[in-house]
Protein backbone atom coordinates (compact mmCIF):
# COMPACT_ATOMS: atom_id res chain seq x y z
CA UNK A 1 0.00 0.00 0.00
CA UNK A 2 2.68 2.23 0.43
CA UNK A 3 4.12 1.90 -2.82
CA UNK A 4 0.82 2.21 -4.62
CA UNK A 5 0.89 5.85 -2.60
CA UNK A 6 3.98 7.06 -3.17
CA UNK A 7 3.43 5.97 -7.01
CA UNK A 8 -0.10 8.21 -6.28
CA UNK A 9 1.49 11.19 -5.15
CA UNK A 10 4.57 11.34 -7.52
CA UNK A 11 1.66 10.69 -10.59
CA UNK A 12 -0.11 14.14 -8.64
CA UNK A 13 3.16 15.66 -8.71
CA UNK A 14 3.89 15.76 -12.16
CA UNK A 15 0.30 16.27 -13.20
CA UNK A 16 0.82 19.26 -11.22
CA UNK A 17 4.18 20.20 -12.85
CA UNK A 18 2.98 19.12 -16.56
CA UNK A 19 -0.47 20.91 -16.58
CA UNK A 20 1.14 24.31 -15.55
CA UNK A 21 3.83 23.52 -18.85
CA UNK A 22 0.58 22.78 -20.74
CA UNK A 23 -0.88 25.90 -19.59
CA UNK A 24 2.45 27.95 -20.89
CA UNK A 25 2.82 26.34 -23.51
CA UNK A 26 -1.42 27.21 -24.38
CA UNK A 27 -0.89 30.66 -23.50
CA UNK A 28 1.96 30.40 -26.35
CA UNK A 29 -0.03 28.94 -29.07
CA UNK A 30 -2.93 30.66 -29.39
CA UNK A 31 -4.90 28.05 -31.10
CA UNK A 32 -7.76 27.65 -28.16
CA UNK A 33 -10.11 30.00 -30.12
CA UNK A 34 -9.67 28.29 -33.31
CA UNK A 35 -10.34 29.83 -36.63
CA UNK A 36 -12.45 29.32 -39.84
CA UNK A 37 -9.74 27.78 -43.24
CA UNK A 38 -10.22 28.57 -46.85
CA UNK A 39 -12.42 25.51 -47.25
CA UNK A 40 -14.69 27.41 -44.11
CA UNK A 41 -13.81 24.60 -41.74
CA UNK A 42 -13.17 25.38 -38.28
CA UNK A 43 -9.29 24.47 -36.95
CA UNK A 44 -7.45 24.54 -33.75
CA UNK A 45 -4.50 22.92 -31.85
CA UNK A 46 -2.84 20.38 -34.61
CA UNK A 47 -4.76 20.99 -36.96
CA UNK A 48 -4.04 23.60 -40.36
CA UNK A 49 -4.96 23.51 -44.00
CA UNK A 50 -2.60 21.26 -45.06
CA UNK A 51 -2.57 18.48 -42.22
CA UNK A 52 -4.04 16.78 -39.48
CA UNK A 53 -1.26 15.84 -36.03
CA UNK A 54 -1.93 13.48 -33.67
CA UNK A 55 -0.27 11.90 -30.93
CA UNK A 56 0.25 7.87 -29.88
CA UNK A 57 1.67 7.03 -26.49
CA UNK A 58 2.58 4.11 -26.33
CA UNK A 59 5.24 1.08 -24.63
CA UNK A 60 7.47 -0.33 -27.20
CA UNK A 61 10.56 -1.24 -24.68
CA UNK A 62 8.53 -1.77 -21.39
CA UNK A 63 6.04 -4.52 -19.67
CA UNK A 64 3.69 -4.48 -23.33
CA UNK A 65 6.35 -3.87 -25.42
CA UNK A 66 4.60 -6.58 -27.88
CA UNK A 67 1.21 -4.97 -27.73
CA UNK A 68 2.55 -1.41 -28.34
CA UNK A 69 4.78 -2.48 -30.79
CA UNK A 70 1.54 -4.19 -32.57
CA UNK A 71 -0.67 -1.13 -31.74
CA UNK A 72 1.48 1.66 -33.31
CA UNK A 73 2.22 -0.30 -36.60
CA UNK A 74 -1.69 -1.01 -37.22
CA UNK A 75 -2.04 2.76 -36.44
CA UNK A 76 0.92 3.19 -39.23
CA UNK A 77 -0.96 1.07 -41.70
CA UNK A 78 -4.65 2.32 -41.14
CA UNK A 79 -3.01 6.11 -41.45
CA UNK A 80 -0.93 5.38 -44.66
CA UNK A 81 -4.33 4.02 -46.25
CA UNK A 82 -6.55 6.65 -44.80
CA UNK A 83 -4.14 9.32 -46.67
CA UNK A 84 -3.83 7.43 -49.77
CA UNK A 85 -7.27 7.48 -50.13
CA UNK A 86 -7.50 11.35 -50.35
CA UNK A 87 -7.16 11.88 -46.14
CA UNK A 88 -9.69 13.93 -44.16
CA UNK A 89 -10.83 17.49 -45.36
CA UNK A 90 -8.24 17.63 -48.13
CA UNK A 91 -5.64 16.98 -45.18
CA UNK A 92 -2.70 14.39 -44.37
CA UNK A 93 -3.12 12.64 -40.97
CA UNK A 94 0.33 12.59 -39.52
CA UNK A 95 1.23 10.61 -36.42
CA UNK A 96 4.05 11.37 -34.04
CA UNK A 97 4.63 8.46 -31.71
CA UNK A 98 6.68 8.27 -28.56
CA UNK A 99 7.74 5.03 -27.00
CA UNK A 100 6.93 5.70 -22.99
CA UNK A 101 8.28 2.14 -21.57
CA UNK A 102 5.52 2.03 -19.18
CA UNK A 103 7.22 4.48 -17.07
CA UNK A 104 4.90 7.01 -15.45
CA UNK A 105 7.47 10.10 -15.81
CA UNK A 106 8.15 9.29 -19.06
CA UNK A 107 4.41 8.80 -20.02
CA UNK A 108 3.33 12.13 -18.47
CA UNK A 109 5.82 14.18 -19.92
CA UNK A 110 5.61 12.64 -23.71
CA UNK A 111 1.59 13.75 -23.20
CA UNK A 112 3.04 17.24 -21.49
CA UNK A 113 5.05 17.30 -25.03
CA UNK A 114 2.75 16.62 -27.70
CA UNK A 115 -0.56 18.00 -26.29
CA UNK A 116 -0.01 21.25 -27.79
CA UNK A 117 0.18 19.77 -30.72
CA UNK A 118 -1.37 17.29 -31.64
CA UNK A 119 -5.92 17.17 -32.29
CA UNK A 120 -5.85 13.88 -30.07
CA UNK A 121 -4.58 10.96 -29.27
CA UNK A 122 -5.88 7.68 -31.01
CA UNK A 123 -3.30 5.65 -28.84
CA UNK A 124 -2.33 6.10 -25.18
CA UNK A 125 -1.31 2.44 -23.26
CA UNK A 126 -1.34 2.11 -19.79
CA UNK A 127 -4.41 2.61 -17.03
CA UNK A 128 -2.45 4.62 -14.35
CA UNK A 129 -1.04 6.91 -16.90
CA UNK A 130 -4.10 8.04 -18.65
CA UNK A 131 -6.06 7.88 -15.14
CA UNK A 132 -3.18 10.54 -14.25
CA UNK A 133 -3.89 13.19 -16.59
CA UNK A 134 -7.65 12.60 -16.92
CA UNK A 135 -8.58 15.57 -14.75
CA UNK A 136 -6.53 17.50 -17.28
CA UNK A 137 -8.06 16.23 -20.26
CA UNK A 138 -11.38 16.99 -18.92
CA UNK A 139 -10.25 20.59 -17.60
CA UNK A 140 -8.29 22.43 -20.18
CA UNK A 141 -7.06 20.43 -23.06
CA UNK A 142 -10.44 18.42 -24.20
CA UNK A 143 -8.36 16.91 -26.72
CA UNK A 144 -9.83 12.87 -27.94
CA UNK A 145 -8.08 10.54 -26.21
CA UNK A 146 -8.55 6.69 -27.20
CA UNK A 147 -6.34 4.70 -24.72
CA UNK A 148 -5.28 0.81 -24.99
CA UNK A 149 -6.36 0.26 -21.13
CA UNK A 150 -9.76 -0.71 -20.27
CA UNK A 151 -10.37 0.70 -16.51
CA UNK A 152 -13.58 1.78 -15.31
CA UNK A 153 -11.99 4.85 -13.78
CA UNK A 154 -11.72 6.20 -17.22
CA UNK A 155 -15.57 6.23 -17.93
CA UNK A 156 -17.02 9.24 -17.04
CA UNK A 157 -15.21 11.78 -19.32
CA UNK A 158 -16.46 13.68 -22.35
CA UNK A 159 -12.49 13.27 -24.27
CA UNK A 160 -11.26 9.49 -22.80
CA UNK A 161 -13.24 7.32 -24.12
CA UNK A 162 -13.03 3.27 -23.95
CA UNK A 163 -13.17 0.80 -27.04
CA UNK A 164 -14.93 -2.40 -25.82
CA UNK A 165 -15.78 -3.75 -22.03
CA UNK A 166 -13.91 -2.32 -19.27
CA UNK A 167 -11.95 -4.81 -17.14
CA UNK A 168 -14.55 -5.27 -14.72
CA UNK A 169 -16.94 -6.38 -17.01
CA UNK A 170 -14.74 -8.87 -19.05
CA UNK A 171 -13.70 -10.09 -16.04
CA UNK A 172 -17.29 -11.10 -15.39
CA UNK A 173 -17.29 -12.24 -19.21
CA UNK A 174 -14.43 -14.42 -17.81
CA UNK A 175 -16.12 -15.96 -14.80
CA UNK A 176 -19.44 -16.69 -16.40
CA UNK A 177 -16.95 -18.82 -19.05
CA UNK A 178 -15.36 -20.48 -16.55
CA UNK A 179 -18.70 -21.52 -14.89
CA UNK A 180 -20.34 -22.36 -18.08
CA UNK A 181 -17.33 -24.33 -19.74
CA UNK A 182 -15.20 -25.25 -17.63
CA UNK A 183 -16.38 -26.47 -14.33
CA UNK A 184 -16.10 -23.96 -11.69
CA UNK A 185 -19.25 -24.39 -9.72
CA UNK A 186 -20.84 -22.92 -6.25
CA UNK A 187 -18.47 -23.13 -3.27
CA UNK A 188 -15.38 -23.35 -5.32
CA UNK A 189 -12.39 -21.20 -4.69
CA UNK A 190 -11.20 -18.97 -8.06
CA UNK A 191 -7.47 -17.51 -7.65
CA UNK A 192 -6.86 -14.16 -9.04
CA UNK A 193 -3.52 -12.97 -9.66
CA UNK A 194 -3.98 -9.26 -10.24
CA UNK A 195 -1.10 -6.45 -10.83
CA UNK A 196 -1.27 -3.65 -7.82
CA UNK A 197 -2.90 -0.46 -9.39
CA UNK A 198 -6.12 0.88 -11.68
CA UNK A 199 -5.81 -2.33 -14.37
CA UNK A 200 -5.78 -5.18 -11.69
CA UNK A 201 -8.10 -3.75 -8.73
CA UNK A 202 -10.58 -2.64 -11.87
CA UNK A 203 -10.52 -6.73 -13.05
CA UNK A 204 -10.55 -8.03 -8.99
CA UNK A 205 -13.93 -6.07 -8.82
CA UNK A 206 -15.28 -8.04 -11.72
CA UNK A 207 -14.22 -11.00 -10.31
CA UNK A 208 -15.62 -10.38 -6.80
CA UNK A 209 -18.74 -9.14 -8.79
CA UNK A 210 -19.11 -12.46 -10.42
CA UNK A 211 -18.08 -14.57 -7.67
CA UNK A 212 -20.32 -13.08 -5.31
CA UNK A 213 -23.51 -14.06 -7.77
CA UNK A 214 -22.08 -17.63 -8.44
CA UNK A 215 -21.12 -17.97 -4.61
CA UNK A 216 -17.40 -18.68 -5.10
CA UNK A 217 -14.49 -17.66 -2.86
CA UNK A 218 -11.58 -15.14 -4.59
CA UNK A 219 -8.03 -16.30 -3.73
CA UNK A 220 -6.33 -12.74 -4.11
CA UNK A 221 -2.21 -12.93 -5.06
CA UNK A 222 -1.38 -8.87 -6.02
CA UNK A 223 1.51 -8.76 -7.83
CA UNK A 224 3.91 -5.39 -9.29
CA UNK A 225 4.45 -5.38 -13.01
CA UNK A 226 7.96 -6.07 -12.56
CA UNK A 227 7.56 -9.44 -11.11
CA UNK A 228 7.90 -11.70 -13.32
CA UNK A 229 8.36 -15.60 -11.68
CA UNK A 230 5.29 -16.43 -10.29
CA UNK A 231 5.99 -19.43 -8.53
CA UNK A 232 5.92 -17.65 -5.47
CA UNK A 233 1.82 -17.21 -6.64
CA UNK A 234 1.24 -20.55 -7.66
CA UNK A 235 2.53 -22.12 -4.61
CA UNK A 236 -0.46 -20.16 -2.58
CA UNK A 237 -2.96 -20.97 -4.98
CA UNK A 238 -2.20 -24.30 -5.19
CA UNK A 239 -2.40 -24.80 -1.19
CA UNK A 240 -5.29 -22.55 -1.28
CA UNK A 241 -7.03 -25.18 -3.31
CA UNK A 242 -8.31 -23.46 -6.19
CA UNK A 243 -10.12 -24.64 -9.18
CA UNK A 244 -9.75 -22.02 -11.63
CA UNK A 245 -7.32 -19.02 -11.97
CA UNK A 246 -7.89 -15.68 -13.67
CA UNK A 247 -5.09 -13.19 -14.77
CA UNK A 248 -5.46 -9.52 -14.77
CA UNK A 249 -1.50 -8.98 -15.91
CA UNK A 250 1.21 -8.89 -18.91
CA UNK A 251 1.94 -11.67 -21.10
CA UNK A 252 5.75 -12.36 -19.18
CA UNK A 253 3.54 -13.18 -16.11
CA UNK A 254 1.33 -15.58 -17.90
CA UNK A 255 3.61 -17.60 -18.87
CA UNK A 256 5.29 -17.99 -15.78
CA UNK A 257 2.30 -18.35 -14.08
CA UNK A 258 1.19 -21.40 -16.59
CA UNK A 259 4.20 -22.85 -17.01
CA UNK A 260 4.78 -23.03 -13.71
CA UNK A 261 1.11 -24.32 -12.35
CA UNK A 262 1.71 -27.05 -15.15
CA UNK A 263 5.03 -28.40 -13.61
CA UNK A 264 3.83 -28.66 -10.24
CA UNK A 265 0.49 -30.39 -11.72
CA UNK A 266 -2.02 -27.60 -11.02
CA UNK A 267 -3.58 -28.48 -13.83
CA UNK A 268 -6.88 -25.90 -13.64
CA UNK A 269 -7.92 -23.23 -16.30
CA UNK A 270 -6.73 -20.43 -16.21
CA UNK A 271 -8.07 -17.15 -18.45
CA UNK A 272 -6.81 -13.93 -18.86
CA UNK A 273 -7.40 -10.18 -19.52
CA UNK A 274 -6.86 -9.26 -22.81
CA UNK A 275 -3.74 -7.42 -21.93
CA UNK A 276 -2.10 -10.50 -20.70
CA UNK A 277 -1.34 -12.41 -24.36
CA UNK A 278 0.61 -12.29 -27.17
CA UNK A 279 1.41 -15.27 -29.48
CA UNK A 280 5.32 -14.80 -28.96
CA UNK A 281 4.43 -16.61 -25.68
CA UNK A 282 4.16 -20.29 -27.82
CA UNK A 283 7.66 -19.97 -28.39
CA UNK A 284 8.50 -20.18 -25.10
CA UNK A 285 8.58 -23.24 -22.52
CA UNK A 286 5.13 -22.40 -21.33
CA UNK A 287 4.02 -22.64 -24.97
CA UNK A 288 2.69 -26.20 -24.68
CA UNK A 289 0.74 -25.80 -21.44
CA UNK A 290 -0.40 -22.15 -23.14
CA UNK A 291 -2.16 -24.39 -25.32
CA UNK A 292 -3.79 -26.87 -23.09
CA UNK A 293 -4.47 -24.76 -20.31
CA UNK A 294 -4.92 -20.56 -20.93
CA UNK A 295 -7.56 -18.89 -22.15
CA UNK A 296 -8.18 -14.81 -22.62
CA UNK A 297 -11.23 -12.77 -22.75
CA UNK A 298 -10.63 -10.07 -25.20
CA UNK A 299 -13.02 -7.03 -26.41
CA UNK A 300 -13.41 -8.20 -29.74
CA UNK A 301 -12.20 -11.48 -32.44
CA UNK A 302 -8.71 -12.32 -33.11
CA UNK A 303 -6.54 -11.18 -35.90
CA UNK A 304 -7.37 -14.83 -36.87
CA UNK A 305 -10.87 -14.77 -37.24
CA UNK A 306 -12.82 -15.45 -40.15
CA UNK A 307 -14.06 -12.41 -41.16
CA UNK A 308 -13.66 -10.55 -44.46
CA UNK A 309 -12.10 -7.20 -42.15
CA UNK A 310 -9.88 -9.82 -40.56
CA UNK A 311 -8.53 -11.55 -43.50
CA UNK A 312 -8.18 -8.29 -45.25
CA UNK A 313 -6.04 -6.77 -42.08
CA UNK A 314 -3.86 -9.91 -42.19
CA UNK A 315 -2.79 -9.98 -45.55
CA UNK A 316 -1.95 -5.98 -45.26
CA UNK A 317 -0.54 -5.89 -42.09
CA UNK A 318 1.98 -8.57 -43.66
CA UNK A 319 2.55 -6.87 -46.71
CA UNK A 320 3.44 -4.24 -44.60
CA UNK A 321 5.38 -5.67 -41.63
CA UNK A 322 6.66 -8.87 -43.22
CA UNK A 323 8.95 -9.68 -40.24
CA UNK A 324 6.50 -8.97 -37.42
CA UNK A 325 4.10 -11.51 -35.49
CA UNK A 326 0.72 -10.50 -35.75
CA UNK A 327 -1.47 -10.73 -32.24
CA UNK A 328 -4.20 -9.14 -31.10
CA UNK A 329 -3.00 -5.72 -30.64
CA UNK A 330 -2.81 -5.74 -34.18
CA UNK A 331 -6.70 -5.74 -33.67
CA UNK A 332 -7.02 -2.72 -31.03
CA UNK A 333 -4.41 -0.37 -32.75
CA UNK A 334 -6.41 -0.73 -36.73
CA UNK A 335 -9.84 -0.28 -34.79
CA UNK A 336 -8.55 2.86 -32.63
CA UNK A 337 -7.44 4.08 -35.78
CA UNK A 338 -10.34 3.53 -37.56
CA UNK A 339 -12.49 4.89 -34.71
CA UNK A 340 -10.70 7.94 -34.66
CA UNK A 341 -10.49 8.33 -38.20
CA UNK A 342 -14.61 7.85 -38.57
CA UNK A 343 -14.98 10.81 -36.15
CA UNK A 344 -12.60 12.75 -38.14
CA UNK A 345 -14.71 12.30 -41.07
CA UNK A 346 -17.69 13.26 -39.19
CA UNK A 347 -16.27 16.50 -37.61
CA UNK A 348 -15.22 17.32 -41.79
CA UNK A 349 -18.80 16.96 -42.60
CA UNK A 350 -19.77 19.07 -40.00
CA UNK A 351 -17.20 21.69 -41.06
CA UNK A 352 -15.50 21.80 -37.37
CA UNK A 353 -12.14 19.64 -36.43
CA UNK A 354 -11.33 21.53 -33.56
CA UNK A 355 -11.28 19.30 -30.27
CA UNK A 356 -14.56 20.28 -29.68
CA UNK A 357 -15.96 19.58 -33.37
CA UNK A 358 -13.88 15.88 -32.65
CA UNK A 359 -15.60 15.12 -29.75
CA UNK A 360 -18.89 15.62 -30.89
CA UNK A 361 -18.57 13.93 -33.78
CA UNK A 362 -17.85 10.64 -31.80
CA UNK A 363 -21.05 10.77 -29.65
CA UNK A 364 -22.61 10.25 -33.27
CA UNK A 365 -21.13 7.05 -33.92
CA UNK A 366 -23.42 4.53 -31.78
CA UNK A 367 -23.20 1.78 -34.08
CA UNK A 368 -19.69 1.37 -35.71
CA UNK A 369 -18.55 -2.04 -36.82
CA UNK A 370 -14.84 -2.31 -37.29
CA UNK A 371 -15.65 -6.31 -38.50
CA UNK A 372 -14.11 -8.27 -35.96
CA UNK A 373 -17.72 -9.60 -34.24
CA UNK A 374 -18.43 -6.13 -31.88
CA UNK A 375 -20.91 -3.07 -32.42
CA UNK A 376 -19.46 -0.08 -30.80
CA UNK A 377 -21.84 2.61 -29.18
CA UNK A 378 -19.94 5.93 -28.46
CA UNK A 379 -23.22 7.82 -27.36
CA UNK A 380 -22.53 7.50 -23.41
CA UNK A 381 -19.60 8.64 -21.89
CA UNK A 382 -20.33 7.23 -18.86
CA UNK A 383 -20.41 3.65 -20.68
CA UNK A 384 -17.89 1.52 -22.33
CA UNK A 385 -18.67 0.85 -25.86
CA UNK A 386 -19.62 -2.26 -25.69
CA UNK A 387 -20.08 -5.23 -22.82
CA UNK A 388 -19.97 -8.39 -25.23
CA UNK A 389 -16.39 -10.17 -24.97
CA UNK A 390 -14.69 -13.11 -26.98
CA UNK A 391 -13.26 -16.18 -25.02
CA UNK A 392 -9.92 -17.46 -27.19
CA UNK A 393 -7.35 -20.22 -26.53
CA UNK A 394 -3.57 -20.02 -27.96
CA UNK A 395 -3.07 -22.17 -30.85
CA UNK A 396 -0.04 -21.81 -33.02
CA UNK A 397 -1.74 -23.04 -35.99
CA UNK A 398 -4.06 -19.71 -36.31
CA UNK A 399 -2.83 -17.06 -37.41
CA UNK A 400 -2.43 -14.78 -34.22
CA UNK A 401 -1.42 -17.06 -32.74
CA UNK A 402 -5.03 -17.82 -31.09
CA UNK A 403 -8.62 -19.33 -31.99
CA UNK A 404 -12.01 -18.64 -30.87
CA UNK A 405 -13.88 -20.96 -28.24
CA UNK A 406 -16.29 -18.52 -27.37
CA UNK A 407 -17.97 -15.63 -29.72
CA UNK A 408 -19.23 -12.74 -28.03
CA UNK A 409 -21.15 -12.63 -25.60
CA UNK A 410 -22.45 -10.23 -22.63
CA UNK A 411 -23.12 -12.57 -19.34
CA UNK A 412 -26.13 -11.84 -17.36
CA UNK A 413 -23.91 -11.05 -14.45
CA UNK A 414 -22.51 -8.60 -16.66
CA UNK A 415 -25.69 -7.05 -18.22
CA UNK A 416 -26.68 -6.05 -14.53
CA UNK A 417 -23.45 -4.56 -13.44
CA UNK A 418 -22.42 -0.91 -13.16
CA UNK A 419 -18.83 -0.70 -13.96
CA UNK A 420 -16.52 0.88 -11.39
CA UNK A 421 -18.84 -0.56 -8.26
Amino acid sequence: MRRQRRLAATLAALVALTAAAGCSSKAKTGDDAGGKGADGVRTGEGVDAEAIRLGVLTDMTGVYATLGKSVTQAQQLYVKQLNAAGGVCGRTVELTVRDHGYDPQKALAAYTELEPKVLGFPQFIGSPFVAAVKQRVDGQDKGLVLPQAWSASLLGSPHIRVIGATYDIETINAVDFLLKEKGLTKGDKLGHVYFEGDYGENALRGSKYAAGKAGLTVVEQKIKPTDNDMSAQVAALKQAGVKAVVLSAGPRQAASLVGVAAAVKLTVPVIGNNSAYAPQLLATQAGPALERMYYVSTPSLPIGADTPAARKLVADYRAAYPKDTLDNGVVAGWTAGQVFGEALKKACADKDLTREGVGKALLKLNAHDAGFGMTHDFSDPKAPSSRQSVIIQPDKSVPGGARVVRGPQVSEAAKGFTPGD
